[in-house]
């Protein structure tokens, strides 16, 4: 849509870079820690479960009870996600039948989910409230400006702004929901015990990092686009007036 020179060099191309480097880093990252066996010998399905046990005597102290929480397969590479709507752990193979330390850090991530889910925790709802704007958005913004410039009708194309700029709120909403799942992961598995040196930790550390970065990438790439946007559509009022 609307690809000029401006768009190849301010959004299409940085956002290529971005992405492509926090791929790749995640790639090496986990690549690298799959390699690693985790000293505790949990599979990432069985670390889930022993938090989701362990869950059970927190929750007296007042912590969050995981007990409905189930642990399911799925296919694919590092499809790995916590679903709310039925309290189910999904993990890919390569994660549920692995040992290693990549595998313990990813399924720990998915349970931290599982633990904001079961918290209340607010940026989460949020994120889960704008869902449905930011579908709106994804499928009628960039038909609104489009019809907007088309029909000259300057309300019309910002409406579909409003409306696009459903996407990077929702690319920002997400970075507080990720980087607090990594953080009550590295302290899930340590406390449990299921990392147990200095060196997994690191390893465990290093993979999450990893994997925060592409939200990040994601919200940049998301921002360029809005900004394009707003610049083509502002420049067509201006060139009205």
């Amino acid at each position: 849509m609307f690809f000029d020179s401006t768009y190849l060099i301010c959004v299409a191309l940085p956002s290529m870079l971005l992405m492509g480097l926090a791929s790749w880093y995640v790639k090496h990252a986990y690549s690298k820690w799959s390699q690693v066996r985790a000293s505790s010998g949990l599979t990432g399905a069985q670390a889930a479960q022993q938090l989701i046990s362990r869950s059970a005597y927190v929750s007296e102290a007042g912590g969050a009870d995981l007990r409905n929480v189930r642990v399911l397969g799925i296919g694919g590479n590092l499809t790995d996600n916590y679903n709310p709507q039925d309290k189910t752990l999904y993990l890919s193979p390569n994660v549920a039948n692995s040992p290693s330390v990549a595998a313990v850090a990813v399924a720990a991530h998915e349970l931290g989910h599982a633990l904001q889910d079961a918290e209340g925790y607010i940026p989460m709802r949020f994120r889960s409230a704008i869902v449905p704007l930011v579908n709106i958005g994804s499928n009628l913004g960039w038909i609104m400006i489009l019809a907007g410039l088309i029909l000259k009708i300057a309300t019309l194309a910002w409406v579909g702004i409003f409306f696009f700029a459903g996407g990077a709120l929702f690319a920002l909403a997400t970075l507080p929901v990720e980087f607090n799942a990594s953080a009550r992961a590295k302290r899930l598995v340590a406390e449990a015990g299921i990392i147990q040196s200095d060196e997994e930790q690191r390893g465990v550390n290093q993979v999450l990092n990893a994997a925060a970065l592409t939200y990040v990438a994601g919200l940049l790439t998301a921002v360029f686009q809005l900004l394009y946007y707003i610049m083509m559509v502002g420049g067509s009022s201006r060139s009205r007036d």
